[in-house]
């Protein structure tokens, strides 16, 4: 088996860095909200909607504009903005006027910039490898990724509780800066000339248009679009009651939420480092039905904390379900994206990633402040037996399909 190109473990690197930066904020903000700012779910569920509500808004259109431009400039640039503004929570609350407002304004800031920085770094991976070797890349990253999110939120519970969760914040910012530098250094990329002819409103529309109908019309990823629209609707609810579920009702310290977390890291690893292998064995399509219906039971697993007591033997159950659903996403994950990758011709990969991820997100914005209210309201409980019964219809809608016998390359 050839090596993957010396771009692509440059790449790597960066990808590595930044995702463990992200890990640490990923936990710092919830600690964030619910301890520092005394949040509940209905302010984690805004904080969520804040962070993907640009894919709503501008998703497909930024989709449409990546793909006519060469892609390494733009992931530098937003790779120092996101930088800057993550930089801008510290120091906020150094200054004694950090508030949740605030605080969503830089989140919805962040996410813009992460917006286009995933269309553009997305769509930059088949320019760096050749498309038999897309899976292995995507495990390659997907392993890099499992590895921060095993450490990182163990790094940012220690931080939250040595130096405070603002400034915890800092190390993310590091990390997109490091990746700034090494994507403006990568070796030996070739990318094609931007397009200099003029784009009128209409040109765009018809762009975006055309991404939408090549996910949702013939190219073969419809059953798998929709698919992971009904994930994402589960995985929003997850998100936004894993923290309040953690602090409030199992009686977790940051500490500790930092470890459960560090749990679905190393499931995460093991599902990525096993991916090419079970794809082998049972197929592109057998290995992401398995990863979406071991996410319910998960989920179960989960909610099953509620019946421990409070404290460690609440978060070792807690962990036992973040494992399986980690296990899950590490699995399933590459195989996704060089599925889409392997069908989609170059021209088109910016357009349609975006316009997949827009949709994902979109069900994020929409789903996460009712899964706030929701949680709020008929408790922990019965958001988690949501989140297992969608888990289980979204394994469902692919199990009961020809997608089953999908295989990539």
């Amino acid at each position: 088996m050839p090596a993957l190109p010396r771009a692509f473990r440059c790449f790597w690197w960066g990808e590595a860095v930044s995702g463990f930066g992200n890990a640490v904020t990923g936990l710092a903000l919830q600690t964030l909200v619910v301890v520092t700012l005394g949040g509940t779910a209905v302010q984690v569920g805004w904080l969520n909607a804040a962070r993907w509500l640009p894919y709503l808004v501008v998703g497909l259109v930024v989709g449409a504009l990546v793909d006519r431009v060469r892609r390494r400039p733009v992931m530098v640039a937003t790779d120092l903005l996101r930088a800057l503004l993550l930089a801008l929570v510290p120091f906020a609350w150094a200054l004694g006027v950090l508030s949740l407002p605030l605080l969503l304004g830089v989140v919805l800031a962040f996410g813009a910039a992460s917006l286009v920085n995933d269309a553009a770094s997305q769509s930059f991976v088949p320019r760096l490898v050749p498309r038999p070797s897309l899976q292995r890349a995507h495990a390659r990253l997907d392993g890099a990724a499992a590895v921060a999110q095993t450490a990182g939120p163990a790094v940012a519970g220690l931080l939250v509780r040595l130096v405070g969760a603002p400034l915890a914040v800092l190390v993310d910012a590091a990390s997109y800066a490091f990746s700034a530098a090494v994507v403006a250094s990568l070796p030996d990329v070739v990318e094609p000339s931007r397009v200099r002819d003029r784009l009128t409103a209409r040109d765009l529309a018809g762009q975006v248009v055309e991404g939408v109908r090549w996910v949702y019309g013939r190219s073969g990823l419809a059953r798998l679009a929709v698919a992971t629209h009904v994930w994402f609707v589960a995985q929003a609810v997850l998100l936004v009651v894993a923290a309040p579920y953690a602090f409030l009702r199992l009686h977790l310290s940051a500490l500790q939420l930092g470890l459960v977390y560090a749990v679905a890291g190393v499931g995460a690893l093991v599902g990525a480092v096993v991916s090419t292998a079970v794809g082998r064995r049972v197929g592109t399509g057998g290995a992401i039905v398995t990863a979406h219906l071991t996410s319910a039971v998960g989920a179960l697993v989960m909610l099953a904390a509620l019946a421990a007591s409070v404290g460690w033997p609440g978060a070792a159950v807690l962990a036992a379900g973040q494992l399986l659903h980690g296990w899950a996403m590490g699995l399933s994950n590459s195989h996704e994206m060089s599925y889409r990758q392997a069908l989609t011709p170059d021209a088109l990969q910016a357009r349609t990633n975006t316009t997949m991820r827009s949709l994902n997100r979109a069900v994020v914005v929409v789903v996460s402040p009712l899964a706030g209210l929701g949680a709020d309201r008929f408790g922990y409980g019965w958001a988690l037996g949501a989140v297992a019964a969608v888990f289980t219809l979204s394994g469902m809608l692919l199990l009961l399909s020809p997608f089953r016998r999908a295989r990539a390359g």
